[in-house]
């Protein structure tokens, strides 16, 4: 009569380790990053959209909705997001920060994302993103200490 209530501890002890042992965790050996690259037809593609004020005020709207969170208000990479996360991002009042990026690029990383960055590509028709291209160039022809050809004596 005690036979099956010792059988049931036992099976319980020797089933346990196997049931509760977890498979490898992914966390320990994250897969390794896919290399990031542009389609070619995008490396010379010149921006269609001519800025209004009105489409400028758009984009900087959506910007400040956006990114300005991880790349700063100012666009210098230090948004409440990046520093909470120790995230490294470009500093677009720096000119040279995007000056090896084509319009076509950047319009593609902005539409289709990069790395930790989420893509715009649902969210945004394409006009205003080229509007976001517009804007972000701007960040560094108005930094405080940068000149721009026009501007030079």
């Amino acid at each position: 009569m005690l036979k099956p209530f010792l059988i049931v501890p036992v099976l319980f002890f020797l089933g346990a380790p196997a049931y509760f042992q977890q498979a490898p965790s992914t966390q320990a050996n994250p897969p390794a990053a896919q290399p990031f690259s542009i389609p070619p037809e995008y490396v010379n593609m010149a921006n269609p959209v001519k800025p209004t004020p009105e489409t400028q005020a758009r984009a900087k709207k959506m910007y400040g909705w956006d990114c300005a969170m991880c790349h700063g208000d100012t666009g210098n990479g230090k948004g409440d997001v990046a520093a909470e996360q120790k995230l490294t991002i470009r500093d677009y009042r720096d000119p040279a920060s995007l000056a090896h990026y084509s319009d076509g690029e950047l319009f593609y990383i902005i539409k289709n994302g990069k790395g930790q960055m989420p893509s715009e590509g649902q969210r945004a028709n394409d006009e205003l993103l080229w509007n976001m291209v517009i804007l972000i160039r701007k960040m560094a022809s108005s930094a405080p200490g940068t000149t721009t050809a026009s501007t030079q004596p």
